[in-house]
């Protein structure tokens, strides 16, 4: 049950943590022991499932409102990234167009507390609706990403697309934990143990994702 709200405090907005896998869900503990008002939702793979996903479970009338954050693993795209880095998305893109994070240096910040070995980077996250290799990740580093996976900007798409309350501007961001880089790839020997880095990192995180939305404005109209 949610928690009660302070007389005359305005009613927190809900919180709505989006991940693909069942081992990101995993990682996030299934939501167990977050604060009342998230949501962990599993979207399945790839920007179709993710958009679906994210626009049934907003038009839940409890998720009205909620804030948006994407998360989960990613493929790194700058050489010197290592398994575990953090991406913070500026702006999340695919062939649809961009969108805009909220709050990118509160939340770079309150992810370099909850993970202080690790670097986190942030700039342009992009989609994909396929697993990307070899040439076509030198191309999208050459068009100004620095991580790529397959479907936070289709969430964030659908979240920025799916009015909050009264027609409010809801909060959205993406955080990715980088699970194999230009120097890592998944095809090489290591790659289990850059899984198991990445999933240590990001059962770490759900404490600054709360931290981020707890500073980040309520929505506007």
């Amino acid at each position: 049950m949610p928690a009660a709200a302070r007389p005359g405090a305005p009613a927190a907005a809900p919180l709505l943590v989006a991940c693909a896998l069942r081992i990101e869900r995993a990682a996030l503990g299934g939501g167990r022991g977050a604060p009342p008002g998230t949501t962990v939702l599993r979207t399945g793979m790839g920007p179709r499932a993710a958009e679906r996903a994210v626009v049934r479970a907003l038009a839940a009338p409890e998720l009205a409102g909620a804030a948006v954050l994407a998360t989960g693993f990613c493929a790194g795209l700058v050489p010197g990234m290592h398994p575990g880095d953090l991406v913070v998305a500026e702006e999340a893109r695919d062939p649809r167009g961009t969108v805009a994070c909220t709050g990118v240096s509160r939340l770079a910040e309150a992810l370099a507390r909850a993970a202080p070995d690790r670097t986190v980077h942030t700039g342009v996250l992009t989609g994909s609706d396929h697993v990307v290799r070899g040439q076509e990740r030198a191309r999208l580093r050459a068009g100004g990403a620095i991580g790529v996976d397959m479907e936070s900007a289709a969430t964030l798409w659908a979240a920025s697309r799916a009015a909050g309350a009264d027609g409010a501007i809801r909060p959205v961001a993406a955080v990715r934990v980088v699970v194999d880089a230009p120097e890592h790839e998944l095809v090489r020997i290591g790659t289990l143990r850059g899984g198991i880095s990445a999933f240590r990192v990001l059962r770490a995180l759900l404490p600054a994702f709360h931290d981020w939305h707890r500073s980040s404005p309520l929505p506007r109209r």
